[in-house]
């Protein structure tokens, strides 16, 4: 199927820096949400980094395998950011909150 699309009806904005504040979330719920997918990005690399599989990584965070298969895979919603912070801590890294006026 070879369709053309009319340049001319597209539309481009500037991110905010921030997806969920670009996606209408009020702004402080998209500052916490923003942190909570940088940690859970932080937690995969660091996890792959260690070669650990689903389950060394559940036994060494004290949690289920299912749970780490959803921090993998990037399910925000399913984690508070005291959770990830709690997790990060658990596995080695060392958490910091820095907060800017």
């Amino acid at each position: 199927m070879n369709r053309s699309t009319d340049r001319s009806t597209i539309t481009i904005t500037q991110s905010s820096g921030n997806v969920f504040l670009d996606l209408g979330f009020p702004p402080a719920e998209a500052e916490v949400m923003q942190l909570r997918a940088e940690v859970m990005i932080h937690m995969e690399q660091h996890l792959r980094a260690k070669g650990w599989t689903q389950a060394e990584a559940a036994r060494q965070l004290g949690v289920t395998q299912p749970r780490i298969s959803r921090l993998l895979k990037g399910k925000w919603e399913d984690f508070s950011l005291d959770m990830l912070l709690t997790l990060a801590a658990r596995a080695g890294l060392h958490p910091r909150l820095r907060l800017a006026a």
